[in-house]
């Protein structure tokens, strides 16, 4: 997105590469259909961002959803918006749309260059030429400007590893240590649960999660057990705030209602009818519908005698406690928390410790949930960024 928005200012461009194709973790976002945006409302939608919103509300306010759905649609890929309000390509491919644009790309004379590692530069930044690794042994360049775009911690396989922070926290840039966002969390289950339950989903509860304040949060949908834990999408909702309780407190518990279409007063009516034969699991199936792996939760929380307690059960079908011990490793996030800090950073996102040098997407200290916010912000810090630069040229050519 820097690159085009640049390349439409009549800047000559070249974009290096340290993987041997571009946008693969643009390509993994989209093996689960391209999120590529949502379609709430403007103040709803910048409230995802939590506490960056303030300083991302420039860039999504220039290029927000109804942008990228314009945007994509330039690039010949329509659009269409599910039930969630999430918005996907009409064909729910990624590859198609990246094709288009790196096509569009080349056609304006941006140049990738591939298996380019950047190394730093040679020397004192900014002057000194950038240093890239590559299989024909190391390279030198001497930009104009520069646009570092090199993604968070997460899936370091497909190139976003982090490896920067040790680059630029020495040349003065201040770091927020890169963490886990939108990931899974370590449960200690039994090995028989472990055994019996892991891969299931979790369908049709709420997750309730209190703060120090006693403040609590609700959100509904469906999440899945793990060997480890949990995870899905109903945990990567709340990640923010279960990751930040266990850094806090060394652990985190979730209250999880799994019958949240009935109230305790029904739960207690029909839980409390005769079950003749039946066993207490089948009775809880025929009567309230829990079967499977709610079952399974409440053996797992409850005594076998707070099982069978009436009151007991059912306050614990409202309110079952879950206690997290962990986060997974960043490497398994889907995105990562952390990175360049908003006061290393001037209104265009140039570094103000390296004059020339901007910054844009999740190496920037933001994190957003899925639905489709990682990749609008990373679209419009980009484009930011872009915009920056030629800003910072023009005033530095006058």
């Amino acid at each position: 997105m820097a690159a085009e928005t640049l390349a439409n200012g009549g800047c000559r461009v070249d974009v290096y590469d340290a993987m041997p194709s571009v946008g693969r973790k643009f390509l993994l976002a989209g093996k689960g259909g391209l999120n590529l945006t949502h379609a709430e409302a403007h103040e709803p939608f910048l409230s995802r961002y939590g506490a960056s919103r303030a300083w991302l509300a420039r860039a999504l306010g220039e290029f927000g959803p109804n942008a990228v759905r314009v945007w994509a649609q330039g690039l010949g890929v329509e659009t269409f918006v599910g039930t969630s309000g999430r918005v996907f390509p009409a064909d729910m491919k990624a590859a198609p749309l990246l094709r288009a644009w790196l096509h569009r790309l080349r056609h304006a004379g941006v140049t990738f260059h591939m298996r380019h590692r950047w190394q730093g530069w040679d020397g004192a930044p900014p002057g000194a030429p950038l240093v890239f690794a590559t299989p024909e042994g190391d390279k030198r360049i001497r930009p104009a400007a520069t646009v570092l775009a090199l993604g968070g911690a997460s899936w370091p396989r497909l190139g976003s590893d982090g490896a920067w922070t040790a680059v630029l926290e020495p040349q003065g840039v201040a770091v927020a240590p890169l963490r886990s966002a939108n990931c899974g969390f370590d449960a200690r289950w039994s090995e028989t649960f472990r055994t019996r339950y892991a891969g299931q989903p979790v369908k049709n509860v709420v997750i309730q999660i209190a703060n120090r304040r006693g403040e609590a949060t609700r959100q509904k949908g469906e999440f899945v057990v793990t060997a480890n834990g949990v995870e899905g999408g109903l945990i990567y909702a709340c990640s923010a705030r279960l990751r930040d309780a266990i850094e806090e407190a060394g652990a985190a518990t979730m209250h999880i209602d799994l019958a949240p279409d009935r109230t305790a007063g029904r739960l207690t009516n029909e839980v409390t009818r005769s079950r003749g034969s039946s066993s207490w699991a089948r009775h809880l199936e025929r009567t309230i519908g829990l079967r499977g792996v709610k079952i399974g939760l409440l053996r797992e929380v409850l005594t076998p005698r707070e099982f069978e307690d009436t009151e007991m059960l059912v306050a614990s079908i409202k309110a079952l406690p879950i206690r997290l011990v962990a986060v997974r490793p960043v490497a398994e996030a889907i995105s990562s928390a952390g990175g360049i800090m908003l006061g290393a950073l001037d209104r265009r996102l140039m570094l103000k410790a390296l004059p020339g040098v901007f910054c844009a997407g999740e190496m920037l200290d933001w994190e957003a949930p899925t639905g489709g916010y990682l990749l609008t912000a990373c679209f419009a810090t980009g484009r930011e960024a872009g915009r920056g630069v030629l800003d910072w040229l023009e005033n530095v050519d006058s």
